[in-house]
């Protein structure tokens, strides 16, 4: 039996997540939302989503004590933090003027007002939050976009965009005013700023791709 560990710290929508994973995941596959550390270090992959604001966030994570139990997950094991559970892997975001988060990857959160113009190439004008479908551009090959041809369209919510120092760990990028890093990985990890779970068939091919993953890029 292999167990998918879901991580509860009360800041996302891990009904919709659980029940995306159940549909995709093999026969011999428990998807388990947890907040112990036990379950989730002891879990064959390990999923990190999130919503809200990065203080609720990192204040919860701190309350349930996961942060050291998320961190070592993610040196470890197939890993797959969703939407604000990929902004708070880097080190700080500008959110409630400035919280330091977790600091896995050197870069920061960065708020889209005041870096994206107000209209599109289009002329269509650009709200915040982001919140629709998207497309999402490969930046580099990996085995979670098995299946997902470059410019599939996943579907957001957010105000906040990952800008991570190094560049090479963008694993795909999406244009919303400006060309921002729309997911990234690096060995074990993957994360994605959209929601999979609500992205339709290219979004439940990537958890699918997710749970049988090895964890190797």
């Amino acid at each position: 039996m292999s167990i998918i560990a879901v991580v509860d710290y009360n800041m996302g929508n891990l009904r919709s997540v659980t029940q995306a994973l159940q549909h995709v995941a093999p026969a011999n596959t428990e998807v388990k939302i947890t907040s112990s550390a036990d379950d989730v270090l002891n879990a064959d992959r390990v999923v990190f989503p999130g919503q809200g604001a990065a203080r609720d966030c990192m204040s919860e994570l701190q309350k349930c004590e996961l942060i050291e139990v998320v961190s070592e997950a993610a040196k470890t094991k197939p890993f797959l933090g969703i939407c604000m559970g990929m902004q708070v892997l880097m080190q700080r975001s500008e959110e409630n003027d400035g919280v330091d988060c977790m600091g896995i990857y050197k870069g920061q959160v960065r708020h889209f007002e005041g870096v994206i113009g107000r209209r599109d190439a289009a002329g269509e004008r650009l709200k915040i939050p982001q919140m629709g479908w998207n497309r999402i551009e490969h930046a580099q090959d990996h085995p979670l976009w098995k299946g997902i041809e470059s410019g599939r369209r996943f579907y957001f919510v957010h105000s906040y965009f990952v800008e991570p120092d190094d560049k090479s760990i963008i694993a795909g990028t999406t244009e919303y005013g400006i060309e921002y890093a729309s997911a990234i990985a690096k060995d074990n990890v993957f994360a994605i700023q959209s929601h999979p779970e609500k992205s339709a068939d290219d979004g439940l091919q990537l958890l699918r791709n997710f749970t049988q993953w090895d964890g190797q890029s």
